[in-house]
């Protein structure tokens, strides 16, 4: 402890209970600007320090400076100036530690720490108890202690963003591919139908065995379609202190037009800003979405982070880039053009809390914003609105591997990291993370707060969109498929069939429903099967009937869907489903190729077209208004640093 503050604190900061992270400011800040901010940090369950820098009052590096003099401690600039040849290479665990061992001294470890909020408290309590402290402690700032360790330990970082997951669980990675493995697989099941085409009957068991599968994703469709609708928001009881801190990670790429609208949603959302941790993960070249974030002037709790260039340009990349900045206890993600709806966060962990420790993930539901553009975003809003609010909570009630979507999935950040983060070579790193979660033993929850998206307008936009999801799709079958007696075991029987069908069931009705369709048209065009063949009347009756309850089951999954959404006004589209499943067909087959030629390329959908929205404006929250006031307006004249 310095000498100016050797003796016991300020008689009427102790008396006024100020904490004691605040004590430093006496003399900067005016008394009132800290009693404000101590209220306040009480109230909502922070540092006084967090208070005062949320507020924009002074800022994170100016405090630590003040704070660092006021212990009589090193402030370390981190710049680069100072390291010496012999300083130990930092770990990235350091970032979410908050501090780093930089050199050995004849001390011992020389430590820079960047504490915030009560920590700062301990911190104060060792000054006090070990005068000496400052041998082998020194302060520096949340960012500086970021940007050293990717200084000096950058290429590790970027090298883990990538290839993390293919190094500690190859099976479970796209970046592996066993072709080798399915070589004779294939021999073999040509040889099968080798022999079955000489005996005259490959058709048939063909025709059946698809039947069959197309038969079992129509049940499944069935059964969400009887499954109640119980949309009901958690209510969770807690005041602001108890709310966890919570992490936002938004990978952006050539999202510059996006900056100012996803940061205005991020700041409508009812939650103390404190306890807010943003990430924007930007890729190193995009110069225009990094100055469109200066300009923009984020808040003191948005922070940039630049993903690396090693490896393939991916959102799983970016994501798991930002992974190790990540503070909150909880992490969601969201999407450039993301609207999340204000309580969605709130209503997150109220379902992590009933869910148990089980819960690792809770997936918000999707809704399309701008549905009344043209006849295919308001297919896209019917096929949204037939999948999280008709079949995924279905799926999620009934405990099976939930395919996540893209955006607003929530998570336990510490079982995030656990299970290896995303898979930056799977370009559907949403449903992929969905199976492994199940695998891992861990539950998928569904929340009833919506987040609002912009669907693609026009038909290439569209098709490049489809294809990625088919082509991660097909991605995701083949590396859990590896080994299916494994996969068997770990989702169970009733998991692995669900599996089969959502993910391979999708894939393989739009590959395949073209060729019943043709085969249809065919048989139509020479009058249908002859009465004597009764093998073929049976099969052509079997996919006549498979074809008609299949659109029959999409449309009332579209129609229930957009009854839910209160926009049955355009449930019309369903009529012409027949139609948008050719797309999916085409989109399917562009897939199917380009795994083939180029699995990992990333088809970027654009953003920022829409014409119209469906939305409509939120009631005025006071709560929120109350929650986001200012401290001390009056002192903000005053800012220090």
């Amino acid at each position: 402890m310095s000498a100016e503050n050797s003796g016991a604190w300020p008689r009427q900061a102790r008396l006024a209970g100020l904490p004691v992270e605040l004590v430093p400011m006496i003399g900067t800040l005016p008394l009132a600007t800290l009693f404000d901010a101590a209220a306040r940090a009480e109230r909502i369950g922070v540092g006084g320090d967090e208070a005062l820098v949320g507020a924009g009052i002074i800022g994170r590096d100016a405090y630590m400076r003040r704070l660092a003099a006021w212990l009589g401690l090193h402030f370390a600039a981190l710049d680069g100036a100072d390291d010496r040849p012999d300083d130990l290479a930092p770990r990235p665990q350091a970032l979410a530690a908050g501090f780093v061992a930089i050199r050995r001294t004849p001390s011992g470890l020389l430590i820079a720490a960047a504490p915030q909020g009560r920590r700062i408290r301990d911190l104060v309590r060792l000054a006090r108890a070990l005068p000496a402290t400052g041998t082998t402690l020194c302060l520096t700032s949340p960012a500086r202690l970021e940007a050293y360790v990717l200084r000096r330990a950058g290429r590790r970082l970027a090298e883990a963003a990538a290839f993390d997951l293919k190094r500690r669980a190859p099976d479970l990675s796209a970046a592996v591919r066993r072709r080798r493995r399915y070589l004779p697989a294939a021999i073999g099941g040509g040889i099968i139908l080798a022999a079955l085409t000489a005996a005259g009957v490959a058709e048939a068991v063909v025709q059946i065995l698809l039947s069959f599968v197309f038969l079992g994703w129509i049940a499944l469709r069935g059964v969400a379609l009887m499954h109640p609708d119980d949309a009901r928001a958690p209510r969770l009881a807690c005041p602001d202190c108890d709310l966890p801190r919570y992490t936002i990670v938004v990978p952006l790429y050539h999202e510059a037009a996006m900056v100012a609208p996803l940061l205005g949603a991020l700041g409508a959302l009812d939650y103390p800003p404190e306890k807010l941790d943003i990430l924007l993960a930007v890729e190193a070249d995009d110069d225009e979405t990094l100055a469109a974030i200066e300009a923009a002037g984020a808040p003191p709790h948005v922070r940039v982070v630049v993903s690396p260039a090693p490896g393939p340009r991916t959102k799983p990349k970016a994501l798991n880039a930002a992974l190790p900045f990540a503070r909150g206890e909880h992490l969601v993600v969201y999407d450039a053009e993301d609207r999340p709806e204000p309580g969605q966060l709130r209503q997150a962990v109220a379902a992590f809390r009933k869910g148990g420790p089980a819960l690792a993930c809770v997936q918000a539901r999707l809704a399309i914003d701008n549905a009344r553009d043209g006849w295919l975003t308001r297919l896209f809003a019917g096929e949204y609105a037939g999948q999280f609010d008709v079949l995924l909570p279905m799926v999620s009630a009934h405990r099976l591997p939930v395919p996540l979507g893209g955006t607003s999935n929530h998570f336990r950040a510490d079982v995030l990291r656990r299970i290896g983060g995303w898979d930056a070579f799977n370009v559907t790193e949403d449903a992929d993370l969905g199976i492994r979660l199940a695998r891992f033993g861990w539950q998928t929850g569904l929340i009833a707060s919506t987040t609002w998206e912009e669907a693609p307008r026009r038909l290439p936009a569209w098709l490049k969109q489809r294809t990625r999801w088919f082509k991660g799709w097909m991605q995701t079958w083949l590396v859990h498929m590896r080994q299916p007696r494994r996969l068997l075991g770990e989702l169970g029987l009733t998991g692995f069939l669900a599996f089969q069908l959502m993910i391979g069931g999708s894939v393989l009705s739009a590959l395949v429903h073209p060729l019943f369709v043709l085969v249809l048209a065919l048989q139509a065009a020479r009058g249908g099967a002859a009465a004597s063949d009764a093998i073929g009347v049976v099969l052509t009756g079997l996919a006549v009937a498979t074809l008609t309850f299949g659109y029959l089951t999409s449309a009332a999954l579209v129609l229930a869907g957009l009854a839910r959404r209160r926009l049955l006004s355009i449930g019309w589209v369903a009529a012409t489903m027949p139609v948008y499943w050719l797309l999916l067909s085409a989109a399917a087959w562009r897939a199917a190729w380009q795994l083939a030629v180029d699995p990992f390329r990333w088809e970027k959908t654009e953003h920022g077209f829409a014409l119209t929205s469906v939305r409509t404006k939120p009631a005025p929250q006071e709560a929120r208004t109350r929650d986001k006031r200012r401290i001390g307006d009056d002192a903000l004249a005053q800012k220090a640093g």
